[in-house]
């Protein structure tokens, strides 16, 4: 891959963004979207779910789709399979969020790719709950 991902300086720059869509988020707290997403909004950042069902969740209203969002989205939150963040990060760049962020295990370097030749910050294979224990 040609352009570095996961720098140091990246993560702080997403971290440090305000709205996040929360792509795969619904009401299951068995599920690591629900926590991340707790710590997230307890961090100070404005969370918006997405989800097929577009489920409230921790009192926010949800989504079914990216485009559906009526206000400008930072950050594009991704809990879902691989095999299906391509799209998700298509629609990332389709509605102007300026970061993409790949949870653990979810890798689409192409997808990646793509997203950084349009300009926006990439992370991936992490976790913004980890990574703001680094922090700490």
């Amino acid at each position: 891959m040609g352009v570095l991902i996961n720098q140091d300086e990246t993560i702080a720059a997403v971290l440090g963004m305000k709205t996040w869509a929360v792509v795969g988020l619904g009401n299951n707290p068995e599920r690591a979207a629900f926590g991340v997403a707790k710590l997230l909004q307890d961090k100070g950042h404005e969370i918006i779910p997405v989800y097929p069902r577009a489920e409230e969740v921790h009192g926010k209203k949800g989504y079914k789709s990216l485009a559906d969002i009526p206000v400008p989205i930072d950050v594009v939150d991704c809990f879902v399979n691989s095999s299906l963040v391509g799209k998700i990060v298509d629609e990332a760049i389709a509605i102007g969020a300026k970061a993409v962020w790949l949870q653990l295990d979810v890798i689409d370097e192409i997808a990646i790719a793509r997203a950084q030749a349009a300009g926006l910050l990439t992370v991936m294979d992490r976790c913004p709950a980890i990574e703001y224990r680094k922090r700490s």
